[in-house]
């Protein structure tokens, strides 16, 4: 793609990132044919060619962002299946990142837009007060379907018809400090806490605490991480996800340079997906630049981490059907696929995918509240095809995915590193009570 930006443009390092990005298009269109919202909506907007003509159109004359292009990008799910896709390597996760923060900066949403997005910015990334708010969402919802009559409060309903209910208390598992390994310890591993998984389930890195000390893992749990940084990164809010990524990154660079760590491992990949770009976000840092891609280095998400592993093999299958459903952020976002089924099929489970296992479920973060309707149309497209597969139960390794997919459908949904845990050893998952078979 040509692009004609100034060389004054050019002297600022992100618009000479986005030339870069820019250029790499070649207008070939493959993207279009795994771009979620493309196949629901058919607009070649709502295409990520489409959305790169607009954000070309936007930099490159250094404007404010119109409403139309707003629209057009806010419909992003981010997702990445087309940079999978994309035989030129486009990297569109750093075009529309880029994109949204100028839209931050230069658009002025309408006024329940903006305090819908505070509120989300201010709340979510925070454990404690998460909790406060999912406990007046009890209250709330049965008025959600009197708010989704009101077009700008779509969202307020969205977030009340996806909260789960009582909120989980602190789990002693989420405070800071040390699990050893059980016999000798082969590795030393930070494992992150986030901010909304252990609010919305705490049992997932219970599992995952469970699992790795048995396989003489010593985890860790860092005192001063917080939120990744993902849910404000995507809202274009630049300087909060840097401040969240400095955080984690002194924390964890304290306990490398401490007693060392092998790994800093994610049970969510909506978090490990910008953890591993903190190297990039952090670049023009000169305090942090170095110190981000050391943490970025040995970030990986758990299935990455437990296939170099010894898991225990199955004996005998465990009569379990699992439908996988494989993250956006995992397979597209960090491409890593194939651990994750690897690991279910060696510990006993029958492990089927769906056919449109490339397509988006809907979540994206804060996506299935601020574009609720969009969200609601992919979830009932994966839950559908995750059905037709009559599996006992559904996995996947990350949290958003989990309450999405679990929104639209009664077959129990649990993360991967639950099943694992399971069928080596551990406690049956929520919601499943059947036992398991000893691998």
């Amino acid at each position: 793609m040509q692009t004609h930006f100034s060389l004054a443009q050019l002297a600022d390092p992100h618009i000479q990132d986005a030339d870069r990005i820019l250029r790499a298009c070649v207008h070939c269109g493959f993207c279009t044919a795994t771009c979620p919202t493309y196949v629901l909506l058919g607009d070649e907007l709502d295409s990520p060619r489409g959305r790169i003509y607009l954000i070309k159109d936007m930099l490159e004359n250094g404007r404010p962002a119109t409403t139309e292009e707003v629209k057009h990008i806010d419909r992003c799910l981010s997702c990445l299946s087309c940079m999978t896709t994309c035989p030129s390597g486009v990297n569109y996760m750093h075009l529309v990142d880029q994109a949204r923060v100028h839209i931050e900066k230069t658009y002025s949403r309408p006024a329940a837009d903006r305090l819908i997005r505070t509120l989300l910015a201010k709340v979510l990334p925070y454990p404690d007060r998460f909790r406060l708010a999912l406990m007046g969402a009890l209250a709330g919802k049965p008025f959600a379907g009197l708010l989704a009559k009101v077009p700008a409060l779509k969202p307020l309903a969205a977030m009340l018809r996806l909260s789960p209910g009582m909120p989980h208390g602190r789990s002693a598992a989420d405070a800071p400090g040390v699990h050893k390994a059980q016999g000798a310890r082969r590795a030393r591993v930070a494992l992150l806490r986030g901010c909304a998984q252990p609010v919305l389930d705490p049992g997932i890195d219970a599992a995952a605490i469970r699992l790795l000390t048995r396989l003489g893992v010593e985890v860790v749990r860092v005192k001063g991480e917080g939120c990744c940084g993902a849910l404000v990164h995507h809202m274009g809010r630049e300087a909060e996800a840097h401040a969240f990524a400095r955080t984690n990154v002194d924390a964890w660079i304290r306990e490398m340079e401490g007693e060392g760590l092998d790994a800093i491992l994610v049970t969510t990949s909506g978090c490990g997906t910008p953890i591993k770009d903190y190297g990039h976000m952090l670049r023009l840092d000169p305090a942090y630049a170095g110190k981000a891609a050391r943490v970025s280095a040995i970030t990986r998400d758990i299935s990455e981490f437990l296939v170099t592993l010894d898991v225990p093999r199955a004996t005998a299958p465990l009569g379990r059907r699992v439908a996988y459903h494989s993250a956006c952020s995992l397979q597209h976002g960090q491409k890593v696929k194939a651990p994750p089924v690897e690991l279910l099929r060696a510990v006993g489970f029958e492990v089927v995918e769906p056919f449109d296992a490339h397509l988006c479920c809907g979540s994206a973060g804060t996506y299935n509240m601020l574009q609720s309707e969009i969200a609601g149309q992919l979830r009932d497209k994966k839950v559908q095809t995750l059905e037709a597969l009559k599996p006992d139960m559904i996995a996947a390794g990350n949290i958003g995915c989990l309450t999405q997919i679990g929104s639209g459908t009664g077959i129990p949904v649990v993360h991967t590193v639950e099943l694992i845990d399971w069928a080596t050893g551990g406690p049956a998952p929520a919601g499943i009570t059947a036992p398991a078979q000893a691998a």
